[in-house]
């Protein structure tokens, strides 16, 4: 099926140390260790390690895999008609502490397509389906695509590479006098959509962060041209512009820190710059909420029932400054009104748009009223606004857009050896 064909034919409507002296790291030293032979774990520190349970899913539906520095990942996947690969029960342990459950879900929520003119408009998870193999959208993968992993099969066919990956400078450190290069644990999938591939990759740190992200490359449309108010000159001279775009790419995150109750939102806002004194604002969000981007603003989802051994509540920060804020028409698109969005879990609210679950609201910005917030699901947008340029002419370079969730206290010290 050619790729014109598969578009049109599914949706037939045109459419981011200072150094130490050597005299104070010696007392610092011998600080550390005059509290450490003072300090002697009891009852209270091994029940604040928690523990976390095996992913659910059976062992040849299960990713389980331990890095180089001794971290180990562990979750559940599978596919979906419309999302593409689904990875749930997303365990961590580091590589000396106890294992925490981070996520009962996560996967792609859409992938929206609207060109600077006006039309088209495109709908990729919703409307076509990142993981449909009758249609062809779901890629097979070959040993090229995965050289130093696993490929997994789905229905016979392999559409999933597991591997590991080096990642450089895990940490350097001019006081230890030493240098680190560390691994991910990448788990990727790819869909062909129009003319685009859109790589769906998930890489998991062996410092506990993880980072979902798509990158789209392949060809650019041969049929979406327009002028130089919405376009670029990709031809020769500047008679043929390539119209500008835009992927505004919604991920669905379930949290579940330690377990699915207890677990709250905060924002943090860091207020005032330059030489003026910054204050700290935390806001506990109680009840769903739509949010936007700020310079020095964060979120993370916490579960103050569970504490590493310094005492402090685990949680994960989600760290997404890197989008370029879409933001489509009232009446159409009200969805890509806000960045950021955290509902009460609820099974049949699984697409950001497009949602047709019976007696389930139709997108995310309507998931968002005002039930209390104790289960909550991330909605987080990253967007893109694509302005070809000669270079993405055969074949076009990969560009890459998500965000990262950072453990923020799951662990009281670096877990890096």
């Amino acid at each position: 099926m050619s790729r014109l064909f598969r578009r049109a034919r599914v949706f037939p409507r045109a459419r981011v140390f200072r150094r130490t002296h050597p005299l104070r790291r010696a007392l610092v030293l011998i600080a550390v260790v005059g509290l450490l032979a003072l300090w002697i774990p009891g009852p209270a520190s091994a029940a604040r390690a928690g523990a976390a349970a095996d992913p659910s899913c059976p062992a040849a539906d299960r990713i389980d895999t331990t890095l180089k520095n001794g971290a180990r990942w562990q979750m559940c996947w599978d596919i979906d008609r419309n999302t593409g690969a689904v990875l749930s029960d997303v365990i961590y342990t580091p590589n000396r502490g106890a294992p925490t459950r981070v996520l009962k879900s996560a996967s792609l929520a859409e992938v929206h397509v609207p060109y600077d003119s006006g039309q088209p408009r495109f709908y990729d998870v919703s409307a076509i389906g990142f993981g449909d193999l009758e249609q062809g959208t779901l890629t097979p993968l070959s040993a090229k695509d995965c050289p130093d992993g696993r490929l997994r099969d789905f229905r016979d066919t392999p559409v999933l590479c597991v591997e590991e990956q080096p990642r450089p400078f895990a940490y350097k450190s001019a006081v230890e006098k030493g240098v680190l290069h560390g691994t991910d644990l990448v788990v990727f999938s790819v869909s062909e959509i129009g003319w685009y591939d859109y790589i769906t990759e998930w890489r998991f740190s062996d410092d506990g962060s993880i980072t979902p992200r798509s990158g789209a490359t392949g060809s650019l449309s041969p049929f979406q041209f327009s002028d130089a108010s919405s376009g670029w000159p990709t031809g020769v001279g500047s008679t043929r512009f390539s119209e500008n775009h835009s992927h505004n790419i919604f991920w669905r995150l379930d949290f579940d820190v330690d377990g699915q109750s207890k677990n709250t939102v905060e924002q943090y806002d860091y207020l005032g710059s330059g030489t003026a004194a910054r204050t700290t604002k935390r806001t506990v969000f109680s009840r769903e909420t739509a949010a936007d981007l700020a310079p020095t603003r964060f979120w993370r989802v916490v579960n103050p029932a569970t504490e590493n051994s310094d005492g402090h509540a685990k949680s994960w920060e989600i760290d997404n400054h890197q989008s370029d804020q879409y933001r489509g028409p009232h009446e159409t698109e009200e969805f890509t009104h806000h960045d950021m969005y955290f509902t009460q879990y609820r099974e049949c609210e699984r697409l950001a748009y497009g949602n047709t679950a019976p007696d389930c609201a139709t997108s995310v910005d309507k998931y968002t009223g005002d039930e209390k917030l104790t289960d909550p699901v991330a909605w987080v947008s990253v967007d893109f606004h694509h302005v070809p340029r000669d270079e993405d002419q055969d074949p076009m370079p990969t560009h890459w857009q998500g965000f990262r969730i950072v453990p923020r206290d799951v662990t009281a010290t670096s877990q890096l050896p």
